[in-house]
């Protein structure tokens, strides 16, 4: 059992994640392994889980049940572990965390950057620089970055944080001592911009620049990082900075890189004997060591695998290490790294075959197209005492759910950071992102976790969810035989900002996503390009296959008739929200635009509010109608309406009219033109008589999402525009709440040329019982995990 604080925190037995309940047991387990095998006091548990003065009055209750829950946890998997199994004990004046500490990765990570400080010291940049940088890979991120995100602040992270900065920096310096400025300059790079006061990191970059032939870029680094200095300290940078400078303008030819021999390492067994490890060494486990394993050296010395004193870092100007991306993830490995003398020890080969840390800490890296499903559930717990426990469990529910439902349609979990969830498709199969099956999943969780009390009233508790879907190129790192994959690229980064911009209740994917899987899943278009696309819904292979075969085949009929006839036909379609109005536009729409020689159809979504622009969803319609995009620049407009009216109106003298009016419907969908003031009742008009007489050549169909939330005189518009075309192939279809009702009774029916579809809202269960649902899921999974009967209330 292997216990991961260096990133989002897991306890990982046999390639399993281990579950380990809500935020205040995992709290209480990272505090615990960050001062592992030492008697944690209950007094300071209390601090770190609340603050000093806000731990509430049943707070050791709930410190008790936490470890209650983390023993059940980890005894589930005591059978299998053997004797040295890690065991939570109680002892005065508190707790305590009895582990091996080869089987924690902070462990690790302090003892090879004690043996690589070790060798630095010793003059071998070579043999220290690949020990630094496995360390550094260690790192999944900040440390215990579960916790930091749900708020918890630590002394003890900072430090930790300080450390891996520290060593980074140790980790550059040895590059830099093997001629490999150009390998770490990217990374040097990005820790200086993310840590601009670190006066040792910034002289290690000027040096890399100078050496690269960069004397400019490394004076103006000393520039900006001086101005940072004073304008914020009001601090000169250190002598070291100053004298480093002073040779970049001298050009000293002590700067330029000369391969010095590296001298032998001093045996670690003829300096401290009394360091010399326990027993012999064993097979390393799921990545980390029975107990460290001694290492040997290209010239056949051994090093004692017994961590060594953490130095101080030098005080000389020299090179960073292991750079992370702004993610936090760790970077890849410097490849040149290969190059130093005794590097083939970190490397695959026969010879690690029978080193079993180096077979542990063997990396492999893939590149991978996937898609990126980011979720985040907001879920309201039950007032009262005892909210915030309940909280945490609704939370380890929910997140039991996602990762059934992401893994019923073939994804993978690979994060779960308090309320987000973060999936990836595409992993098994490096030619199959599998867009359609990421969206389809995202919206199995929407459906069912997305739920309210059915108050109505503004403060009612609800439980709701938003989904971003991204789809790009990542790289993938495993470490050891049997680890889950290390997952580092730019796609995360645009899912989570996706993820920013979603409303509440949808579900929302970017362009890529949706050309991959538009086969499988029906798309609206956002208001705009950077909201990317939502999700209505999975496409039907048929009449048959969708939930509203009735109501889909009402529409059929109806836009057959308007065809066969000539007689236009406005059909409202009413519903509460989540009953799938939109999505039955989209299959509509799809299906007509499918249809041989079948009509144009042009779709559009009214503005928010009430009080908008009457123009907006006219222009929207008329846009789309001429092929105009948001982005193209004024002649482009002019040429693509010219070219429509003209097509309408031979005449000059009849297009010209309908030009110079219709001109502002193009500026209000958001297309940038110049225009005069003109009364927009004019305007409408001119788009009433250019869409009917565009109907009488070719038949046309107008979807319009959300027309409840349109202005009065658009809403008259669009009545007047089937009950006075006469004869035209034109099928109006609109999507609307109830509400719409409450401004046009007359839209219920009675009308030759109007009908009213209401779709009934599905049978959806309360907030109250899902919240039951998720306390119940949380618990049987502790259950499961302890051994103990299930609760059958959640069958």
């Amino acid at each position: 059992m292997q216990f991961r604080v260096l990133g989002p925190m897991e306890v990982v037995d046999d390639g399993r994640v281990v579950g380990l309940g809500g935020t205040k047991q995992r709290a209480t387990l990272g505090f615990l392994l960050l001062n592992a095998n030492k008697a944690v006091a209950t007094s300071q548990l209390l601090n770190a889980l609340w603050g000093v003065d806000d731990a509430p009055m049943t707070a050791r209750k709930i410190l008790q049940n936490a470890v209650y829950g983390l023993r059940g946890a980890l005894s589930a998997v005591r059978g299998s572990a053997g004797a040295d199994t890690a065991t939570l004990l109680t002892q005065p004046p508190g707790y305590m965390m009895r582990v091996e500490p080869e089987k924690v990765d902070l462990h690790l990570f302090h003892a090879w950057v004690g043996q690589g400080r070790q060798l630095l010291s010793q003059g071998t940049p070579g043999t220290a620089a690949p020990l630094l940088r496995d360390a550094l890979a260690l790192w999944r991120g900040p440390a215990l970055a579960d916790l930091v995100e749900s708020g918890v602040q630590w002394p003890e992270l900072v430090a930790l944080q300080n450390t891996r900065l520290d060593v980074m920096e140790d980790y550059f310096e040895a590059q830099l001592a093997c001629g490999r400025h150009h390998e770490i300059l990217a990374e040097l790079e990005t820790m200086v911009r993310a840590e601009p006061l670190r006066e040792r990191s910034c002289g290690q970059l000027m040096l890399a620049l100078y050496r690269c032939g960069r004397q400019a870029d490394a004076l103006a680094e000393y520039s900006r990082v001086r101005a940072v200095l004073v304008e914020n300290l009001g601090l000169e940078p250190g002598r070291g900075l100053q004298r480093l400078q002073q040779s970049i303008l001298a050009q000293d030819c002590s700067l330029a890189f000369e391969r010095v021999p590296e001298r032998a390492p001093v045996r670690m067994s003829e300096r401290a004997p009394e360091r010399a490890p326990e027993r012999a060494p064993e097979r390393m486990s799921e990545g980390m060591s029975e107990r460290m394993p001694a290492r040997e050296t290209p010239s056949g010395d051994v090093l004692s695998a017994e961590p060594v004193a953490l130095a101080a870092p030098a005080d000389t100007v020299g090179a960073p290490a292991g750079a992370v991306d702004p993610s936090g993830v760790a970077a890849e490995p410097v490849s040149g790294a290969a190059d130093a003398p005794g590097a083939e020890a970190a490397q695959t080969g026969p010879a690690d075959e029978t080193d079993p840390s180096a077979a542990a800490r063997r990396t492999s890296t893939d590149r991978r197209q996937v898609s990126v499903v980011s979720l985040r559930t907001r879920l309201a717990p039950s007032l009262g005492s005892g909210a915030e426990q309940e909280l945490d469990d609704l939370l380890d529910g929910a997140a039991l759910l996602v990762r059934e439902q992401v893994e019923r349609f073939g994804g993978t979990v690979v994060a779960s950071i308090g309320s987000v969830s973060l999936a990836l498709f595409g992993l098994d199969d490096p030619h199959e992102s599998d867009a359609g099956k990421a969206v389809l999943a995202a919206l199995a969780v929407r459906d069912v976790l997305d739920v309210s009390t059915g108050s109505g009233g503004a403060g009612a508790a609800q439980s709701t969810v938003q989904a971003a879907i991204t789809q790009g190129e990542v790289l993938l790192r495993r470490r050891g035989r049997e680890e889950g994959p290390t997952v580092v690229g730019a796609v995360l980064d645009e899912s989570q900002a996706l993820l920013g911009s979603v409303p509440e209740g949808e579900v929302r994917v970017s362009d890529a996503v949706r050309r991959a899987s538009e086969q499988t899943v029906v798309y609206r278009r956002c208001d705009s390009a950077a909201a990317g696309w939502q999700a209505l819904g999975a496409r039907s292979a048929g009449a048959a296959g969708t939930e509203q075969a009735v109501e889909l085949d009402v529409l059929r009929g109806l836009a057959q008739r308007t065809r066969h006839r000539g007689v236009p036909h406005l059909v409202t379609i009413l519903g509460d929200a989540g009953t799938g109005k939109s999505r039955l536009l989209g299959e509509f729409g799809r299906w007509a635009a499918e249809q041989p020689d079948g009509p144009l159809v042009v779709s559009a979504r009214a503005s928010e509010g009430r009080d908008g622009s009457p123009l907006a969803m006219a222009g929207r319609l008329l846009a789309a109608y001429c092929g105009v995009r948001p982005d193209d620049d004024e002649e482009t407009v002019h040429a693509a309406l010219e070219r429509e009216v003209r097509a309408l109106y031979p005449s000059d003298g009849a297009a010209d009219l309908p030009l110079r009016r219709l001109r502002p419907l193009l500026a209000s969908a958001g297309v940038d033109v110049h225009f005069g003031e003109l009364c927009p009742g004019e305007v409408l008009l001119s788009w009433r008589e250019f869409f009917q007489e565009a109907a009488q050549r070719r038949p046309i169909t107008l979807c319009v999402d959300d027309l409840h939330r349109a202005p009065d005189m658009t809403l008259d518009a669009v009545e007047e525009l089937a009950e006075s075309a006469g004869v035209g192939r034109l099928f109006v279809v609109a999507c609307a709440g109830p509400e719409l009702l409450a401004r046009r009774p007359s839209w219920a029916g009675g009308k030759s040329h109007t009908t009213t579809v209401t779709l009934d809202p599905p049978q959806r269960i309360t907030h109250e019982e899902l919240v039951e649902f998720l306390l119940a899921a949380s618990r049987n999974d502790a259950l499961q995990r302890i051994g103990e009967p299930r609760d059958p209330a959640a069958a």
